[in-house]
């Protein structure tokens, strides 16, 4: 008796080993930048893998961050669409690019995201990325504090002076082309 356990015990483990192999990947990479990039490249979205992409642009990977908003922006993820925006208008993972950042905000906007509104309110201020309308941009940062952005409603109280609410080391992108 004592002989034929080890052999049974061999026997189980093929057969196992052979069903696993049917299954395909039973212990999956999920966690890590690979696996991420992975199922960006794959077209895959969802809420996890998009906000994953927050942490692989701060990381510095902005090639695969961008890859991940762009799907997510795709599906009608927003905060991707404002993040894409970042990325256009600091020139991450591409070429810096105004008129892109707009639009994304734009799109955003358009679906209801007050960091959208807001972020396309400030370029019609600006006249960055889209023709200056200080009228139509002050309509989209209000729209953006109604919905509660705080940032919105700072930029409010501050008489819409932009220097409130951005840093002046960004000044130079913002002065007019001539």
């Amino acid at each position: 008796m004592k002989k034929i356990i080890p052999i049974l015990m061999i026997i189980a483990s093929q057969a196992s080993s052979e069903e696993a192999a049917d299954l395909g990947t039973l212990n999956p990479d999920e966690m890590t930048w690979q696996s991420f990039r992975q199922k960006a490249e794959e077209g895959e979205t969802g809420m996890v893998l998009c906000s994953m992409g927050y942490a692989i642009t701060k990381s510095g990977d902005h090639d695969t961050a961008r890859l991940l908003f762009k799907n997510c922006a795709g599906a009608g993820y927003t905060g991707a669409m404002t993040w894409m925006s970042q990325m256009e208008n600091n020139g991450l993972g591409g070429d810096y690019n105004p008129d892109a950042s707009a639009a994304w905000d734009k799109k955003a906007a358009d679906l209801g995201d007050p960091v959208g509104k807001f972020n396309y309110g400030i370029g019609l201020l600006r006249g960055h990325g889209v023709a200056k309308n200080e009228t139509l941009g002050r309509q989209y940062v209000e729209e953006a504090a109604q919905d509660g952005l705080e940032i919105a409603r700072r930029l409010q109280s501050a008489d819409y002076d932009l220097d409130e609410v951005t840093p002046d080391a960004d000044n130079w992108k913002y002065a007019p082309v001539f």
